[in-house]
């Protein structure tokens, strides 16, 4: 493929129209073009002029546009319509081709107002779109050259994506162990040590120094072991995520080859190649690993030995070679089988077979032979009605004829009812055969009754008897004996009773045999963590019990609905996949459910069943249209919700820890923050973060949350101005901050 387009002799002319006057806009670019101009630039083994011929395209930077831009719009984007209201698309091509775009200009410095810290560097809406291009470039570079563990910053490789991996493939772990890097941001010899891991493949000082520029002037920075990548905050670049896949690559073919090596060295035989039950607890010696951005877990399932010398390497390669420090009192082995590990948000423990799928219960069986006979019951019921309507119709039928009879010599009918009869009574007749059929007892009764004591079976008698008689009620024998004898039917019933019971015998040993010699992983959600957040946020009280939320309610009823919505729906869709999803369930169907309704009531100075009076259970709430819109996931949707397959879901720390409060004073319009929103009948609305409303510190494990991530102090109290659809979308949790042009907000008094 490369080098058929190598050979290709247009693409000095698609560069030309590329960077010309551009009088018709390019169109955004679909993948395989844009796989195509980007390997279109590959020469020995080496891709050549990336940001002047690939960045710098006006095609590219339009679909880095449409990428930022996360909402439909009738309005479609053009050169002509992005000129107008935000940049030139043709200047800034013409600045990357030159390599003279001033990176620094671009950016906005967002400084703390009540707390003394590092500013927020934040980049402009013109920089966003480069650190996209660059994004997308990489994405077509790179995502081949990943291995098949790495998840992350990738197209369809998300966190849901690797807990299938987790559950489908890994079998019988024993030892296994995360590697936990110290809180430590990218320095200058780290950026270096990056620029040369992407020159062995791209060939282009201008784009290293372009990177090496959006470094220094921290645009563009990649923190370690701090809780920020793939959460959606405003502190983290979107070039992140690529950024880490592509330093630590080196690390994934290390381990990689770890992987290859331990498989030649521990083949897994065939079942006709090992003798006896050997097959069934030959367990081959194997390292299965999982990284998703700077997370990473090692699975082993042999000896602790073997797994400590593993983690030995590990840290060895991360410090030496990557110059990566690793917090090596964090960075332990644990046992898989007795010992819950944290990855990804999720606990992770081996069990047995027979614990993610647990066998039914004496209980749940007699259950279900009730259900069974109940079933049956109806069913006779149904059958006893249908005979009964058949019966009067037909009783019907006899009067209205004898009447018709008596009266006249006779009467026709309009239509032939010969016809419809007939089929009401083939059926009929073909369901009273089938129902005999199966019943073997009845067939015995008949066979007993119309072959046993009858006098025609007696020699003396039969002859006396005409031979046509004779033969035919030999012939009615043979036919009793063909039709009523069951000895067939019962002989097949028990084969199949005793296959039935010999296979649930071999189920039964089998699934024995598997909760002994085989482990599967259990991925739960962190249920204690959850509550805590829900304490921590204000959903409960200390007793556990639902509480309203004071902050929101100055919030319109809707608004106060969908913020609750948001929130739930990023649980319930960051946790589908665990095996206790249905605890979960119960923390959303009931904590934030009621908290809800207990926030609508205290707002409206009202009960809490006057709430549920006039907003229901499930929380209807009337649009602007005056249409019942239903937000917040009703009870029945929830209990029916399960795995969906999400390939990777945003964590709720963004929605959960920011409440967006409108102003109440006139402002002048301005224009929606959403990426390329053309809107100007916004209004604003105020930043109100958790740890401020709490007085906590984020960093301070005692008194937030382990593992969940907050939003930049420097952020508070500041306004955005919004349209209504993207405020709708940012209390339903589908768009995060980092959505929004954040350099676009305001300080309002």
């Amino acid at each position: 493929m490369l080098a058929k387009l190598l050979r290709q002799p247009r693409f000095a002319a698609v560069k030309r129209s590329l960077f010309s006057t551009l009088q018709l806009p390019p169109p955004p670019l679909q993948n395989s073009a844009l796989q195509s101009l980007v390997l279109s630039h590959y020469r020995h083994g080496k891709f050549h002029s990336i940001l002047q011929n690939v960045v710098a395209s006006p095609s590219l930077l339009l679909t880095a546009c449409h990428n930022l831009r996360n909402h439909a719009s009738h309005s479609p984007l053009t050169l002509d319509s992005l000129s107008t209201h935000y940049f030139s698309l043709q200047d800034l091509s013409s600045q990357l081709s030159n390599n003279s775009l001033d990176v620094q200009s671009c950016c906005v410095s967002v400084s703390q107002q009540s707390r003394k810290g590092e500013a927020l560097i934040l980049p402009n809406l013109k920089l966003k779109v480069v650190l996209e291009a660059i994004r997308i470039v990489l994405e077509v570079i790179y995502d081949d050259r990943f291995v098949t563990f790495c998840y992350g910053g990738r197209a369809n490789m998300g966190r849901h994506t690797a807990i299938r991996y987790l559950k489908s493939s890994v079998e019988n772990p024993s030892w296994w162990f995360t590697v936990k890097f110290d809180d430590q941001l990218f320095q200058s010899r780290h950026v270096d040590n990056l620029c040369l891991i992407l020159g062995q493949k791209i060939d282009d000082c201008d784009l290293l120094d372009l990177i090496r520029r959006l470094f220094d002037c921290r645009v563009v920075s990649v923190n370690l072991g701090r809780i920020c990548s793939g959460r959606g905050l405003p502190q983290e670049c979107a070039l992140s995520s690529i950024l880490i896949n592509v330093y630590l690559n080196e690390f994934d073919k290390e381990i990689q080859e770890i992987r290859l090596k331990t498989n030649e060295e521990n083949p897994r035989f065939r079942e006709n190649e090992l003798a006896g039950s050997y097959s069934i607890f030959h367990k081959p010696l194997k390292v299965f690993a999982v990284r998703y951005l700077d997370e990473i877990l090692i699975i082993t399932n042999g000896t602790k030995m073997m797994t400590m010398d593993l983690k030995k390497r590990v840290v060895r390669f991360l410090d030496e070679e990557l110059d990566l420090k690793v917090d090596r009192q964090v960075t332990v082995i644990h046992s898989a089988v007795s010992e819950k590990i944290e990855f990804m948000g999720m606990e992770l423990q081996a069990v047995a077979p027979s614990v993610i799928r647990p066998r039914k219960s004496q209980k749940a069986i007699r259950a279900h032979k009730k259900h069974l006979r109940q079933k049956q019951v109806r069913l006779m019921e149904l059958k006893n009605a249908r005979e009964r309507t058949r019966k009067k119709l037909g009783m019907k039928l006899l009067s209205h004829v004898y009447k018709k009879l008596k009266q006249s010599n006779g009467f026709k009918f309009d239509f032939q009812i010969e016809d419809e009869v007939r089929q009401i009574f083939s059926t009929w007749a073909d369901e009273v055969v089938q129902e005999y059929s199966t019943s073997v007892d009845e067939r015995w009764e008949w066979h007993r009754m119309l072959s046993a004591g009858d006098f025609l079976s007696l020699r003396r008698i039969r002859d006396q008897l005409p031979h046509e008689l004779v033969d035919a009620y030999d012939n009615f024998q043979l036919q009793v004996d063909k039709h009523l004898k069951p000895v067939k039917a019962k002989r097949e019933l028990e084969e199949e009773m005793r296959r039935r019971e010999e296979e649930e015998e071999e189920s039964y040993a089998r699934r024995t045999v598997e909760d002994l010699t085989r482990r599967c992983i259990k991925v739960e959600a962190p249920i204690e963590l959850l509550k805590e957040a829900v304490k921590m946020v204000g959903f409960t009280n200390r007793m556990g019990r639902p509480w309203p939320l004071s902050l929101l309610t100055v919030l319109e009823d809707i608004d106060i609905i969908k913020w609750y919505a948001g929130v739930g729906r990023r649980w319930l869709d960051f946790y589908c996949c665990c095996h206790n999803f249905k605890k979960v369930k119960i923390i959303i169907s009931y904590h934030l459910r009621f908290s809800c309704i207990l926030t609508l009531a205290e707002k409206h100075e009202a009960t809490k069943r006057a709430a549920i009076g006039h907003f229901s259970k499930d929380l209807k709430v009337s649009d602007a249209d005056g249409t019942e819109q239903v937000y917040f996931p009703s009870e029945r949707e929830i209990i029916m919700m399960g795995d969906r397959n999400l390939s990777d879901p945003k964590p709720v720390d963004g929605a959960l820890t920011m409440a967006l409060i409108r102003l109440a004073s006139f402002e002048p319009h301005h224009r929606c923050t959403a990426h390329f929103c053309s809107r100007s009948d916004t209004a604003f609305y105020r930043i109100h973060l958790l740890q401020n409303h709490l007085d906590v510190d984020p960093l301070d494990e005692k008194s937030w949350v382990r593992g969940m991530g907050a939003i930049h102090d420097c952020l508070e109290r500041k306004c955005a101005p919004l349209c209504d659809h993207h405020i709708s979308e940012l209390y339903m949790g589908r768009l995060t901050l980092q959505d929004l042009d954040c350099t676009a907000f305001v300080d309002v008094d």
